[in-house]
Formats: C-alpha cells, structure tokens, sequence
C-alpha cells in the first residue's frame, strides 16, 4: 500500500482581548510555516466583545484560513480556550451544549470552533502572557491595535479614564438563608459598605440585589466598574440582557428569564448610569475574599 502523505505543519499563535473588558474588542493570529519560515498575520476587531469572545475568535479565524488539512501546533495565552477545546467541550456536547449550572457562554464560537478542530490535527499548547515570547508579544500588540483602530485612536495610546466608582460585590448563602456584601470606592477614596441578609434566596437573586442596591448609591451619569466573582451577574448585565428584552425576557430557548423583576430594576440602574463589568483578577480577588466575611455576617441576620 502507498505510504499515507505526511500533513504540513503549521504553527499558530493567538491573542485577543477587550478594552474595557466587555468592550471594544481585537484579536490577532499568527501562522508560521516552520518549514519555509514564512509568517502570516491575520488580525480584526469588534466594537463590542469580550476577552473570551476575542480569543475563540483568534484561534478560528486560525484555523479558517488553512487550505488544506495540516498538523497544528497552536499557542494560546488564555486558559478559558486550552481547557475549554481540550477539557470541557465533550460534557457541553453531550448536555446540548450547556454547561452543568446552566447556559453555555459563547456557544456559537465554541460550535464553530468544534468544526475545525474536526478538519485538522491541533495540538493546544498554552503559552505563558507577556513573558517575552516574540509571537506571542506580536499577537498581542496586533490584537491592541484593532481595538484603538476601531476607537479611531490610531497608534497613539491614550489611558482609559478611571471610573468614578468602583463596587465589589460578594454573597454567601448557605441552605435558603443567605447575604450581600457590597463596597462602594469612589475615586475620591472615600467608601462605603453596603450589606443585607435575607431567607428563602439563592445566591443568584443575592448577587442581582447586591449590584442594585450598589448601583442605586451613587448619582446618575456615574462611570462604574462592578467587580464581581459571578458569571451569571457579570454575563448576564453585560451581554445577556439585551437579548432577553428583545425577546419579551425570554430565554433563547423560550422560558421565561428566571428573577426578570431583578433584571429589569437592574436595567433601569446601569440605564443612568456608565457600568463597565471587568473580569476578577490581582487585587480584586483579595477584595473579594474580604467582602465574603462580611456576606456570610450578614447571611446570619437575613430573616
């Protein structure tokens, strides 16, 4: 029998993000054949996106520009993809496509992706962020100036302006008794801590009357950054929501949206006012990990 013909190698590095994270968003990929040496950089943007979103989309704008089947070697810096393609993709298909506490975000890169990965043979490697990785480095600043370009800022960098405030906002329930815990910091320094226990919640509910109540403190027209440890808050107030409204706050899949009277109340406090939902990390983690002393305190008192 002849001898089955060796695929051509191809090595792909990746890179997005979203400035504000959701935000105006870039991603880059850069292939390099390691045969010849030649590189191919392919980059884009969106107005609004996320970091997440940013990343699936570098790795399948990858993938779709081979011509032909290949072995892949492909670096990543975001964890969220390597261990969603390799770890996590075969439990969100065999529950149809939904994650085990609920809805799958990104389903539609993670559908598209799954497409690809079926054309070629992909090797995920993870690669460590701005740890002086040439490629890497390339992708990134590709990935930085699509977001500027699409913000008409050319190559010039302008620091984002802060925020007036910042909330962080933990919960802790146990059983149906649970608490909020929410700190206001205006960038005046001056702060304020906000809490509340109640029975009969779940810690869902806790998190939408937490950014509420924290939201309604400060003035309209306020700039905001709500700091939080849930998905289902963050996503929901920053991408999910408007969809909802749109189909009469219903699900894509037609129920109705579970605590829609929270959502709405949360709607009408974000409308007056500038709300950014960054994704946890550094010194917010340790924020957090405070707040939740004061949560549990305050899931003693609900009543």
């Amino acid at each position: 029998m002849p001898d089955t013909p060796s695929l051509p190698e191809v090595t792909i590095y990746t890179d997005g993000g979203a400035d504000p994270n959701p935000g105006t968003g870039g991603w880059a990929a850069i292939l390099l054949d390691p045969a010849s040496g030649k590189v191919k950089e392919l980059s884009g943007g969106e107005p609004r996106a996320t970091n997440n979103r940013m990343e699936l989309t570098a790795a399948i704008r990858g993938l779709e520009s081979l011509k032909r089947r290949c072995r892949v070697q492909l670096f990543t810096d975001s964890q969220y993809l390597r261990k969603g393609i390799t770890q996590w993709l075969p439990g969100w298909i065999a529950r149809g496509w939904r994650r085990k506490d609920g809805e799958l975000q990104n389903e539609d890169l993670w559908r598209r992706l799954a497409e690809l990965v079926q054309l070629h043979d992909v090797k995920w490697d993870w690669i460590k962020g701005h740890a002086g990785n040439r490629l890497n480095e390339r992708a990134d600043e590709l990935a930085t100036l699509e977001i500027r370009k699409l913000r008409g800022r050319g190559a010039a960098s302008v620091p984002a302006e802060p925020p007036d405030a910042e909330v962080f906002l933990r919960v802790s329930c146990s059983g149906k008794r649970g608490g909020w815990a929410a700190l206001v910091r205006r960038r005046s320094g001056e702060e304020e801590l906000l809490s509340a226990g109640l029975s009969g919640t779940t810690p869902n509910q806790l998190d939408l009357l937490g950014a509420i109540a924290a939201l309604e403190s400060l003035p309209p027209g306020t700039s905001v950054a709500v700091h939080t440890g849930s998905d289902y808050l963050r996503n929901g107030a920053s991408r999910w929501i408007e969809g909802w409204r749109r189909r009469g706050w219903k699900t894509q899949e037609g129920q109705p949206v579970l605590h829609r009277d929270l959502w709405q109340r949360l709607e009408q406090a974000m409308a007056v006012r500038r709300v950014t939902w960054p994704e946890v990390k550094g010194r917010e983690v340790a924020e957090l990990e405070e707040l939740g002393k004061v949560a549990k305190a305050a899931a003693g008192s609900g009543s």
